[in-house]
């Protein structure tokens, strides 16, 4: 909002029309999961009008003939059908983003979650070198993260396939390093499992036990109903959460870890940011520090743990994480310092690729065709769903709605749908639907809004209640393997 009183242009495209777009100098509202096909259209127009930065593109990248093949031979009124976004708007879109003196991306889940989600990320990485917008200050492709440590989480190796720093698992360097520094003979190679392929394996009886750490699945996860499926028939499930969450209802032992306000440590930001975190309060009732809970359970399984603080992890962190190697906790007094920070006379890295320096030697284009989601509209299933949050809670509510004063604001779940809609299927403001997918179906009430076009159909994730994710789909991208929770096919049925 600083950047917007300062004259900035705020350009937003998204299938509902959300907060910012309010703002927004040019807003487009594309269909559900065609953010391919609007990112290859806005490169055309730049291809057309010559707005390419040549000599970015001939010193930094490589693969640009393959790219620039497929998007010349880009048709726009093919993608205006496919989009919903009219010639004019996509040109217009283009051509805003082109010219900006700076130009920067920012993108949530809504790129992300769905069949193509790597593929959006891409995109939006060639439009970024297309331009010549990224590593310089005002510029970049920016994803930002759902909550104030999931940086951190994924920094400590919180994947099924790298340790600290993004090391792979199936590197022998790193295994050796980290077997090493944990007095182990030897780490597996081998990536272990996504949730998906949790709930999976539980089917198969190939996994027997599960310990959740502050993740509450039964809410979260597509097709919800066999997420339940699936943690009843586990022989152990233990939760670890600050409130007795839906998923923690149904475990065996439930183990009370701290919130923020209780706990000791780091957080990393969404701009690589590693901050301190400070208790403020002492831990409520039985709850104890997480690190505090793990390192007990270890020694009892019999693998010896003996830090004292998370001052003592951060330097075992700092030892083994090339990016963290110079940050220190008297280093991070003040305003943190930003990954990589490889040595300790290093100030951190405010942007990545800075001057076309990037990681990998040269930015990478990669020529992406559209390709349609998973699952989509027909006769039995006529309305696109796509999912979202609102302002006043974060994913499952496990903290927002138990606070009096956010789940005020918003206290139940709704279905919002376009006026046109409601009026063919006899619906009012506040009428209770059934909404049924292929995997399942739920009830809810309607708020009728111009927020989302013809034809689509929009719902938060934060209610258990009225569980959406009790409808969307499974279907994973084959390289993130991230369900396509922002897209699927939907029926309505008014109650009666």
């Amino acid at each position: 909002f600083r950047a917007w009183e300062k004259g900035a242009k705020v350009l937003v495209a998204d299938p509902r029309k959300n907060q910012i777009a309010e703002f927004a100098h040019l807003y487009v509202q594309h269909k559900p999961g065609t953010d391919v096909a609007l990112l290859n259209g806005m490169m055309k127009v730049i291809l057309d009008q010559g707005l390419e930065d040549m000599a970015f593109i001939k010193k930094y990248t490589e693969d640009y003939e393959a790219f620039k093949n497929l998007i010349e031979a880009v048709d726009l009124d093919e993608v205006s059908v496919i989009t919903g976004v009219s010639v004019e708007d996509i040109t217009n879109l283009a051509l805003s983003y082109a010219k900006g003196d700076k130009a920067s991306i920012l993108f949530c889940m809504g790129i992300t979650q769905h069949t193509t989600g790597v593929d959006n990320v891409k995109s939006l990485a060639n439009l970024s070198m297309l331009t010549g917008s990224i590593g310089k200050p005002g510029t970049g492709v920016n994803p930002l993260r759902g909550q104030n440590n999931v940086q951190g989480a994924c920094d400590m190796g919180g994947l099924p396939n790298v340790y600290t720093g993004y090391q792979p698992v199936t590197l022998d360097g790193a295994n050796k390093k980290f077997a090493d520094a944990w007095g182990v003979k030897e780490l597996p190679s081998k990536i272990g499992l996504t949730i998906l392929e949790m709930m999976d394996g539980i089917e198969k009886d190939e996994v027997k036990a599960l310990w959740i750490m502050g993740e509450n699945p039964v809410v979260s996860d597509p097709d919800a109903d066999h997420v339940v499926e699936a943690l009843e028939k586990l022989e152990l499930l233990i939760v670890q959460d600050i409130f007795l969450t839906p998923t923690a209802k149904l475990a065996d032992v439930v183990l009370p870890g701290v919130s923020f306000a209780e706990k000791d440590g780091t957080f990393s930001n969404t701009e690589r940011r590693v901050l301190r975190v400070r208790k403020a309060i002492e831990p409520v009732g039985e709850a104890r520090q997480d690190w505090e809970i793990i390192q007990d359970i270890s020694n009892r399984f019999g693998y010896a743990m003996a830090y004292d603080s998370p001052e003592d992890i951060f330097k075992e962190i700092a030892e083994l994480t090339p990016s963290y190697a110079g940050i220190t906790y008297e280093r991070l007094e003040g305003p943190g310092i930003q990954w990589p920070c490889p040595s300790l006379e290093h100030p951190g890295t405010p942007f990545l690729h800075n001057g076309g320096n990037f990681t990998r030697g040269k930015g990478l284009f990669h020529a992406i065709d559209y390709k349609p989601p998973a699952e989509v509209v027909d006769e039995d299933y006529p309305f696109w769903m796509t999912t979202g949050r609102v302002y006043a809670h974060y994913h499952t509510g496990t903290m927002t709605r138990n606070s009096k004063a956010l789940d005020f604001e918003v206290s139940e779940g709704f279905m919002e749908i376009n006026p046109s809609d409601a009026r063919s299927l006899d619906l009012s403001d506040g009428h209770r639907v059934k909404i049924a997918s292929r995997r399942g179906e739920i009830e809810t009430r309607i708020m009728i809004t111009d927020r989302v076009e013809e034809g689509v159909v929009f719902m938060p994730f934060h209610f258990e209640e009225a569980n959406v994710n009790k409808l969307t789909n499974t279907a994973v991208d084959p390289i993130a393997k991230i369900p396509e929770l922002k897209v699927c096919a939907v029926k309505l049925e008014k109650v009666k």
